[in-house]
């Protein structure tokens, strides 16, 4: 894995402070996702520095019906015993190849990091913000890496599942709502944002194609070119969930809105990844949308042969991820309920320290709703 540090050291460091996570098991396993309808969280881990502190905030979930909480960071000797007894199942929220918490990799080898259609690095030049620099899952000791990581990560009895995060490209157009904030019109795909012409893409796309993709007239119009991003990806994630499942633990993601948005925005082709579930976050405000937008995110993603032998999670798997600041507690019960009747399998919650006691208790009416 290169010199340096020793990379059993480096995980343990990364899981502390960055809260990186992976998973896996076998698709559609009952023993591994609960069934019934589903209430999940996001958690930061580093929220609280005690066991009790942790029993308090997970109890609360516990009584209000939630199934499982996504935990970034933190003591897994607090985080996990205080899921278990509030009845929750425990995953590890991890981010993937977004490596900006990742020292180890930034200083051994910064040839693995995405380059721009500029040419420049996200290592050196972080697009949008200080911490997207990112790894291309083209490079195979790339892919072999993380899934180095996630497999070492579901080993661990504390845990019981792995949740990727930023399993994706860069974003090469940002969500509409999000526009003004970085003074961006982004009605086209524009060099800066666009995302990866590292020497291993272009020489694998050439050998694919005989095509350099540096070279494209409009790459964001090129068929091959787009499917070379996805497919990438996608392969990341195929090896990564082989791995984890050998540890016999479910492996689940945090992805784009729909199928039709994950493609064009970020690379993204989730409905063809071999998941035990999927959280699309369907964060309504960022797209301008109303409540109703998260029901048609669902609709959409079953349309798409979510569900299908081989085309990705069951159905009974999409878990619509709500996005809390953008909600009152009325409008999280609403989006609940739009959820659940467009045919999702459950919801989570962005994060855990946004659920008011109003919230919990609008919520926890419509969970325990038959």
């Amino acid at each position: 894995m290169g010199s340096g540090m020793d990379r059993r050291t480096f995980l343990g460091r990364t899981l502390g402070a960055a809260g990186i996570s992976l998973l896996g098991c076998a698709p559609g396993d009952a023993a591994a996702i609960p069934e019934g309808f589903q209430a999940w969280a996001w958690v930061h881990g580093n929220a609280r520095d005690s066991l009790d502190g942790w029993r308090g905030a997970f109890g609360r979930l516990g009584d209000a019906g939630f199934t499982g909480v996504l935990a970034s960071g933190g003591d897994l000797d607090l985080l996990s015993p205080a899921a278990r007894e509030a009845g929750l199942a425990f995953h590890r929220w991890v981010w993937a190849l977004n490596r900006n918490g990742d020292e180890w990799a930034q200083r051994e080898h910064p040839e693995w990091f995405t380059v721009s259609r500029e040419g420049r690095s996200s290592l050196e030049h972080p697009p949008y913000v200080g911490y997207y620099r990112w790894v291309c899952p083209t490079r195979r000791p790339v892919r072999e890496y993380l899934s180095s990581l996630a497999s070492e990560i579901a080993a661990d009895p504390r845990v019981d599942g792995v949740h990727l995060d930023y399993i994706r490209h860069c974003d090469v157009i940002l969500p509409r709502g999000l526009w003004d904030r970085y003074g961006l019109v982004q009605d086209t795909e524009l060099p800066p944002f666009d995302f990866c012409y590292c020497e291993a893409c272009r020489m694998a796309f050439m050998e694919g194609t005989g095509r350099d993709p540096i070279l494209l007239e409009d790459p964001s119009q090129d068929e091959e070119w787009r499917r070379f991003r996805w497919d990438s990806v996608t392969r990341l994630v195929e090896e990564v969930a082989g791995s984890v499942r050998s540890m016999g633990k479910p492996i689940t993601a945090a992805v784009f809105p729909t199928p039709t948005i994950a493609r064009r925005l970020v690379r993204q082709a989730w409905d063809e990844w071999p998941l035990d579930a999927v959280f699309p976050m369907l964060y309504h405000g960022f797209y301008l949308e109303d409540l109703e937008w998260i029901g048609d995110g669902i609709r959409e993603a079953r349309a798409a042969g979510v569900g299908r032998p081989g085309s990705g999670p069951p159905p009974d798997r999409l878990f619509a991820g709500l996005y809390l600041p953008h909600l009152t507690p009325a409008q999280a019960a609403e989006a609940v309920a739009i959820a659940r009747e467009a045919g999702a399998g459950g919801v989570s919650f962005f994060e855990m320290g946004g659920l008011t006691d109003e919230h919990l208790r609008a919520v926890g009416r419509v969970l325990t709703r038959a």
